[in-house]
């Protein structure tokens, strides 16, 4: 499973943005656009340099750097390192703890990142369990802060971390469920997650149809994932040509756009050998 439910757009580190000097918000600001439209690197980087620059000019306060960590975090995981940064979300997390009231929402932001990075690595059941104590605790704070986003991005990685286990009613539901409220990046992790639920109960020509209904706003993250799910599709069907076609088009996607080391190169490539295999020649 090659879906990365990492999201930090606009609401996501919101009470932290509203504890920077205006000129440290303007930087902020502008290392968030960057990860909108999918410049990770850049982000990562500019987050860091944020974070440094903080321990030398600024105030020495922990803000700065716990919201330049969560985002040079996010962003290194929607780049699809999230193994790399496991450990730095692990201490990131210990560290926000010590908040409380309307602060625990960057807690829970980066708690979200966690789950992205868990099952970026395929462990799948820890994802599960740490997505389910996200969403009891964002019900504990809703009546202090906005905590939509952080919902649905922690069912989006939720869906994955299920469907990564086999269990595709369960995230089949959880995605259809919530793709009509989810903003562009979340629902596009939605959709995938939609379409490998219907391959994996083998309902391959309406997973077809549900990859081709609707063209989603590209989101960089997602690069190959739907691509790989109706190439699955069009395998099972035994349309082998087409479904050899698009895997090699999810796989230059992915190579395009992704680290080389995100596991959804290793996915498209293992996809494509089989439908090779099974192929016509074959």
């Amino acid at each position: 499973m090659g879906f990365i439910g990492t999201v930090w757009g606009r609401e996501r580190g919101r009470w932290a943005r509203d504890q920077l000097t205006p000129s440290q918000a303007v930087v902020y600001d502008r290392l968030r656009d960057l990860f909108e439209v999918g410049e990770y690197e850049e982000a990562e980087v500019g987050a860091r340099a944020f974070a440094a620059a903080s321990r030398r000019f600024w105030d020495r306060g922990p803000v700065v750097e716990w919201l330049a960590g969560a985002l040079a975090t996010a962003a290194a995981i929607a780049h699809g390192r999230g193994v790399e940064v496991l450990a730095e979300l692990d201490a990131l997390i210990a560290d926000l703890e010590r908040t409380t009231g309307a602060g625990r929402a960057l807690l829970l932001d980066v708690r979200v990142n966690r789950v992205a990075a868990l099952v970026d690595q395929g462990r799948y059941t820890e994802a599960e369990a740490e997505a389910d104590g996200i969403l009891r605790a964002a019900v504990r704070l809703a009546h202090l802060t906005k905590v939509w986003g952080i919902e649905l991005s922690t069912l989006a990685n939720l869906a994955v971390a299920l469907c990564g286990q086999g269990r595709y009613e369960e995230a089949g539901a959880i995605a259809r469920g919530n793709l009509p409220r989810a903003p562009a990046g979340t629902a596009a992790t939605l959709h995938c997650v939609l379409v490998s639920s219907l391959n994996g109960q083998g309902r391959h020509e309406e997973a077809l149809t549900e990859a081709r209904r609707l063209t989603p706003l590209w989101v960089r993250t997602e690069s190959g994932a739907l691509d790989i799910g109706t190439a699955t599709a069009l395998h099972g069907l035994g349309r082998h040509s087409e479904a050899e076609a698009t895997a090699h088009q999810a796989l230059d996607a992915c190579e395009q756009f992704l680290h080389p080391l995100h596991p959804r190169i290793q996915e498209a490539r293992t996809l494509l050998s089989r439908i090779t295999a099974d192929g016509p020649l074959a």
